[in-house]
Formats: structure tokens, C-alpha cells, sequence
């Protein structure tokens, strides 16, 4: 597996000498500083690669090109935010970046309710809890008939839970939820977001779905010309928030985005946080059926609450069987190797990591301190390492 790491450009506090440090030879990254629709130009992309192999690594992943709200709505300007998606396509295959991760949450991208959850080891870890949510979501947003996504036990533990929070304290999980995440594409104040997901009343599950195909059968073409692998990434979490449409979070799911087109191009991000934070998915089961249209992986771990809850354990803990997930992927890497297939190799990258030791005092980005991921990515090397053993005796 490609060793790869998440950098957010220039401005990370994360250098590409600490990337090289921590053994990672691929980056993963995206023109974070034209995320406004515009077609990223061949100028931008070798401005960008060149930057990455002066310090000796690899562009390996494009994550992510977004794709702007109008294209999941298909509607208003959405013509013309897909001709530029589709250009900066283009130009990142003529310029040698040969898989690019996407994904299609509506309004908003991964979310967590806190980032900064105290762990018994005394760092921190990243948190979904789903009554801290629903608190948001019911009784200080005030969706209307959010009341109707959530049982009564949840909305009164809701209540409760909101009644004990100091303004402060609601400023900060309203800022964690709507603000926007490291590598989202969008940032919302109370009556922004209000007025976004009014825009999808009406769209549902299938429409959003449709949309979705609709907009695979477009991208996937120009993905097989230009030589790049396009990895649709999964909700996180995997289940609808504010009442909007998630619709890559199950296996059906990923059954219907690899049916929409038989292109070889048209491939997934396999994030096992994202697919384990929901119970009903097995998720090495699932790495198995998908390897072969598995293009990218995210290698993270969850622990799930019943109420849907989870915080981001170590990665090699929690509850996704970790050695198994990545024996089935080298398995599938073997596969490609024997039949003679183009991009044999999958990309991973630790996904996330606890905040540990001096990071704690230093500005990092929620889920992407240092420290955290080169003690996950070291972990996830030892895996990789003894199933080799073990395969190959």
C-alpha cells in the first residue's frame, strides 16, 4: 500500500519535511486556495505538484475537488460549476495526479460535535454525539420539524443536555457543526445554513441519488481519458443530518454509485471510520465485495455509542477489525499485481489522529495534528507488515 499523507498546502502547520519524517512518501492534497467553483488551471496543478517533489514525495491523491452545491441540486448555475469541475479533472490528469476523492454530502461536509474530547490517556480525541446534535439541530437552529428526525428519548436527553450548557458552550458546538471542517468545502453562520438546507426540501433520498448518478455519468468518461481514478468518499457519518439525503453511506449505496456507469474509473474512498460509524455496516465484509473498485483508503477507527454516538478511537482499536480490512486490501493489491493492472498500488493515509503530547499546545487542524497521525501511521505500517509476513509464508 502507498503510504500517503493529508496536507493542506503551504499554510499547514505540518511540513512536507515532517510528511518525509513520519515515512510517508505520497501526498494527499488539493488547491485549497481556489475553492470557489473556478476550473483549477495546468498552472495551478504543476504550481502544486512541483512544490511536492522538491521535498522529495508525490502528489498520489487529489483530495478533494468539490462539487458545488448547484451540481447536488442540479439546478441553478449547475452547468457551469460541472464544466469547471470537469476541467480541473482534466487538468489534474494531464498533470500526472492519478486518483482524485470526492464526495457528495449535501451542506455540509464531515462533522463532529467535538474537537477537543478529553481521552483517558489525556489527549484528545474527535466526537459525533448525536444529543449534542440533535440539541443543536432541534432547539437552537431550529430546523423546522427537526423534532420529526429524532426519538423522544433523544430530544429529551437533548433538552436536558442543552439546559446544562453555558452560552459559551453552545457557541463553541454551533461554531464545531457549522463552521466547517479541515478539507470541507463550505462555511455557514446560523441563518446560512438555515436557508441551505431549505434548498433541498423536496429532494430526498432518490432524487439526491439520481443526481448523483447523473453526475457520474458525466465525470466518469472524462476521468477514463484523462487516466485518473476517481474515489467517491463516504458520508461522515453515515446517516442524514439536518433531514438531508445521505446517500453513499451503506453497501446498497456503494452497490448503486458502482452501477450508475461501468467505467473502470468510477471507484470509492474506502474510509473505514466513516463506514464503521454506523453499526449495521460490516465493514471488512464490505472491503472484500468492493476491492476491486476500491481506488483510495482512509484508515481510521471509530468506538459507536448505541444512539449513533462514536468517538475516533486508535487505529488500531475501536471497533472496525482493522488486520483484517487491511489483509483483504494487500490481498486485492496481489490480484492487480498478478493480472497485471494499472494502479495495483492503493493509496492510504491515516485518517485523522489523536492530539498528543506538545501538539496539544500548538495550532493544528482538528483531526490533523502531527504527532497523532505518525503514531497511527506507524501502527498501520506494522500491520502492513505482518500480513505481508503472513500472506507471503
Amino acid at each position: 500500500m502507498l503510504q500517503s499523507w493529508r496536507w493542506f498546502g503551504p499554510e499547514d502547520p505540518v511540513t512536507l519535511d515532517h510528511v518525509r519524517q513520519a515515512g510517508a512518501s505520497g501526498i494527499v492534497t488539493a488547491l485549497h486556495h481556489i475553492y470557489d467553483g473556478r476550473a483549477w488551471t495546468a498552472d495551478d496543478v504543476a504550481e502544486r505538484r512541483a512544490l511536492i517533489e522538491r521535498a522529495g514525495l508525490t502528489w498520489s491523491v487529489c483530495e478533494s475537488i468539490p462539487v458545488h452545491t448547484s451540481i447536488k441540486l442540479r439546478s441553478g448555475p449547475w452547468r457551469r460549476y460541472l464544466d469547471n469541475w470537469i476541467e480541473s479533472l482534466r487538468q489534474l490528469g494531464r498533470g500526472g495526479v492519478p486518483t482524485v476523492c470526492y464526495n457528495f454530502m449535501p451542506v455540509v461536509d464531515w462533522t463532529r460535535t467535538d474537537l477537543l474530547h478529553k481521552l483517558p490517556t489525556t489527549g484528545y480525541a474527535l466526537r459525533f454525539d448525536m444529543v449534542e446534535f440533535a440539541a443543536y439541530d432541534a432547539f437552537v437552529l431550529r430546523r423546522p420539524n427537526a423534532e420529526e428526525s429524532y426519538d423522544e428519548a433523544t430530544l429529551q436527553r437533548a433538552r436536558e443536555r442543552l439546559g446544562g450548557m453555558s452560552e459559551g458552550e453552545i457557541a463553541t458546538l454551533e461554531r464545531n457543526i457549522i463552521a466547517g471542517l479541515p478539507g470541507g468545502e463550505d462555511t455557514y453562520d446560523r441563518a446560512g445554513i438555515a436557508r441551505r438546507i431549505a434548498e433541498f426540501d423536496g429532494v430526498g433520498a432518490e432524487g439526491m441519488r439520481e443526481n448523483l448518478v447523473a453526475f457520474l455519468r458525466e465525470v466518469a468518461p472524462v476521468a477514463d481519458e484523462a487516466g485518473v481514478r476517481l474515489g467517491i468518499h463516504p458520508d461522515d457519518p453515515p446517516f442524514s443530518l439536518f433531514g438531508l439525503p445521505r446517500v453513499v453511506s451503506t453497501a446498497d449505496d456503494l452497490r448503486a454509485v458502482l452501477a450508475a456507469t461501468p467505467s473502470s474509473s468510477n471507484g470509492l474512498t474506502f474510509c473505514t471510520g466513516s463506514l464503521g460509524s454506523r453499526r449495521d455496516n460490516d465493514v471488512v465484509a464490505m472491503a472484500a465485495e468492493f476491492a476491486p473498485r476500491i481506488h483510495f483508503t482512509h484508515l481510521r477507527n471509530v468506538a459507536v455509542e448505541d444512539d449513533r454516538s462514536f468517538d475516533e478511537s486508535e487505529h488500531l482499536g475501536g471497533d472496525v477489525d482493522m488486520v483484517s480490512v487491511i489483509s483483504t486490501l494487500r490481498a486485492e493489491e496481489r490480484r492487480r499485481e498478478r493480472e497485471g493492472l494499472a494502479g495495483a498500488e492503493i493509496p492510504m493515509r491515516p485518517d485523522h489522529g489523536h492530539l498528543l503530547a506538545d501538539d496539544i499546545e500548538k495550532r493544528t487542524n482538528p483531526g490533523y495534528s502531527l504527532i497523532g497521525r505518525l503514531k497511527g501511521l506507524a501502527e498501520l505500517r506494522g500491520v502492513i507488515a505482518a500480513v505481508d509476513r503472513f500472506q507471503s509464508a
